[in-house]
């Protein structure tokens, strides 16, 4: 599958989705905008339809952006040894994204940080727990609006 052929699969997504999802970007940074609530949907057809095969989470992470945190999957296809990069977001206050771990088992661990660092409680997740701070800490250190000030004792100086 070449870029032509990635882009001609994009444009494709984007029509089957209509208004949930976007084609962004240019070129070779070129991604998918994905409404919340079809996100499973369509990652769970780009893992398992034939014409995409993209078998592998390379990377989960997420971006604040004080207005909203965009979650963004970054996803390989062994077999076509292609690459594409899904995206979504949710508001500041609430939050939430479907978990995607029943597609990828990879999520796990990375859903995990996200909720850590950043706050996104990712709705299904079979665990969903701090994952590299402690229990008590307060807060999400990796948001804007994260106010160091508040650190006090359970804070980050021990982590």
């Amino acid at each position: 599958m070449s870029n032509l052929d990635i882009n001609n699969s994009l444009s494709e997504l984007q029509a089957r989705y209509l208004e949930d999802v976007k084609i962004i970007g240019e070129e070779a940074q070129t991604a998918l905008l994905v409404e919340p609530h079809r996100l499973l949907d369509l990652l769970e057809l780009l893992k398992t339809n034939e014409s995409y095969q993209f078998n592998m989470l390379r990377n989960l992470t997420a971006v604040d952006y004080l207005e909203y945190i965009e979650v963004v999957y970054h996803l390989y296809s062994l077999p076509l040894r292609q690459a594409i990069t899904v995206k979504t977001r949710c508001g500041m206050e609430d939050s939430q994204i479907p978990s995607a771990t029943h597609i990828w088992p990879a999520a796990n661990f990375q859903e995990r940080e996200v909720y850590d660092l950043l706050g996104v409680r990712f709705t299904g997740h079979p665990d969903l727990r701090r994952i590299l701070l402690r229990d008590e800490f307060d807060g999400h250190p990796l948001r804007k609006t994260y106010n160091t000030g508040n650190a006090g004792e359970g804070g980050r100086s021990s982590c």
